[in-house]
């Protein structure tokens, strides 16, 4: 099973809703798709996203790094030694982990294929189905807690809610509002995206806490860089708090536990630089009795799909923010995971699920 070519293709979907964070807002999904088809014809796909505020990776840069320099040294490598092709992905390049995690995705979908297996089951098949939360971006307390009462209405029992954007009281005043609007039986769980300071966080998270808010964790309320500062808001509030930005590689994943600076992990393909990585950070993290999220960036159902079966192999990973691509104004990936309400099921076909001659249709069209 021999790598023979590696192709690219600029997809771009808008989405129903801006989506807005303390970090950004986007309005349409790009990203960037990757086939690798070996010498038998089998079609493996990837997909990432430019994130410039979090992984520093753009279009340009994704499409250059899998062309230009890590593609090429993948070419006539046998994935029957598929250790030897990670390795060489991963030592290829300093950086760019979204394009690694395109590509490792690709990679892993025909090793799917290759055993004939899902790729779930082929990784450990312990979750036959999962359930996501959904988000609620960053706006006024009024429309924050309309959108959430929307999102409850269809089905969904855990959101996700955007903070850190402007001054904390605002951040307390919407998860009143949220919570006046939907009572207290939906989970709640407060995604700071950096935006917060370590005393004002915990100044925050003390007065929901005495509110009875009854948030279910708060991820990364500080900037990724200050690991002792978010061990200060861990070591200093009762919620759990969850790494985020501050975990990308297993060495990032071995300071945060042993510092035990985060009660929680966010694993992201775009941040580990695929699955490869991921099984690494969610294994130092079970060893030291940290269990892992895994969310994604704004992405189409493709980078989602392979998200997805690494979350439902791993017993340790059990909490899933796979909502982005119901933001999506179209689904245009062919195949993959299914969405039933909140629900994701998995396609019984190998690898991912893909169907390829549908997806090169698509592409053929689109291009």
């Amino acid at each position: 099973m021999i790598i023979h070519s590696i192709e690219t293709f600029s997809v771009a979907v808008p989405l129903t809703k801006p989506f807005k964070t303390a970090l950004r807002t986007v309005t349409i999904a790009e990203s960037v798709f990757v086939k690798i088809t070996t010498e038998d014809g089998l079609d493996g796909w990837g997909e990432a996203p430019p994130t410039h505020v979090i992984t520093g990776d753009s279009l340009g840069s994704i499409q250059f790094a899998i062309d230009q320099v890590i593609g090429p040294h993948l070419l006539g490598l046998d994935l029957h030694h598929s250790e030897r092709v990670f390795q060489k992905l991963h030592r290829s390049m300093v950086g760019n982990s979204s394009a690694k995690a395109a590509l490792d995705m690709a990679i892993h979908d025909l090793l799917g294929q290759l055993a004939g297996l899902p790729l779930v089951t082929l990784l450990g098949g312990y979750r036959d189905t999962l359930e996501t939360d959904f988000t609620v971006s960053v706006n006024d307390a009024a429309e924050m807690a309309e959108d959430a009462a929307r999102y409850v209405g269809k089905g969904f029992n855990v959101l996700k809610i955007k903070v850190g954007i402007d001054d904390i009281a605002k951040d307390v005043e919407r998860i009143r509002a949220i919570r006046k609007k939907i009572g207290k039986e939906p989970k709640l769980r407060l995604d700071a995206n950096q935006g917060w300071e370590a005393k004002e966080a915990v100044r925050a998270i003390g007065q929901m806490e005495d509110a009875g808010l009854e948030i279910e964790l708060i991820e990364q309320p500080v900037k990724a860089y200050d690991i002792e500062g978010l061990q200060y808001v861990t070591m200093h509030t009762h919620t759990p708090i969850m790494a985020d930005e501050a975990i990308f590689t297993p060495k990032d994943a071995v300071r945060v536990l042993q510092l035990r600076a985060a009660d929680l992990i966010n694993i992201k393909l775009m941040k580990a630089g695929g699955i490869y990585q991921a099984l690494k950070i969610n294994a130092l993290a079970e060893s030291y009795g940290v269990e892992c999220m895994t969310g994604s960036m704004i992405e189409t159902k493709l980078g989602i799909s392979a998200a997805a079966h690494f979350a439902a192999s791993q017993p340790n990973v059990t909490r899933f923010d796979f909502d982005a691509p119901l933001m999506l104004a179209e689904d245009i990936v062919e195949g993959g995971i299914t969405y039933e309400g909140r629900h994701i099921r998995f396609s019984k076909l190998p690898g991912l699920g893909l169907h390829s001659e549908l997806m090169n249709k698509r592409l053929l069209l689109k291009g």
